[in-house]
């Protein structure tokens, strides 16, 4: 993670900022998903997708260190949870290869992104001046 004075907000954090537009992209991909899908798959990659950048954000906000790792375990948990949805979406034959490849790419993107972040963050609780 950059130095804290660099970062003022979450929005300023390179793994929100990717895990946003993966947000917008899931939302585009699922509107090509059949109808019978909208409370089912789309809904759930939706809320999934959601999940990542919300709780990057949330744990920003947070008091502590630790707060902030706990929300990034949760945004780690739904990078997963999306992960394994865009398969299946393929599998299902609901995106063509060709339309899940940029979004797995982003997924891939944004899991790598916010590990680096928590591995930051787990250095830095580590710490001994860590208090």
């Amino acid at each position: 993670m950059a130095d804290r004075t660099q970062v003022r907000t979450y929005q300023d954090l390179t793994a929100w900022q990717k895990a946003f537009n993966l947000c917008a992209d899931v939302y585009q991909a699922t509107k090509r998903f059949p109808r019978s899908e909208v409370y089912g798959l789309a809904g759930q990659m939706q809320r999934a997708a959601v999940s990542i950048p919300s709780n990057i954000a949330e744990g920003f906000g947070r008091r502590t260190t630790a707060d902030f790792l706990r929300s990034l375990y949760i945004a780690y948990g739904s990078i997963c949870e999306l992960q394994t949805q865009a398969l299946l979406t393929t599998k299902l034959c609901y995106l063509s290869d060709k339309e899940s490849a940029p979004l797995l790419q982003s997924i891939g993107d944004t899991e790598r992104l916010t590990k680096a972040l928590i591995r930051a963050l787990e250095r830095k609780l580590s710490s001994p001046s860590s208090t």
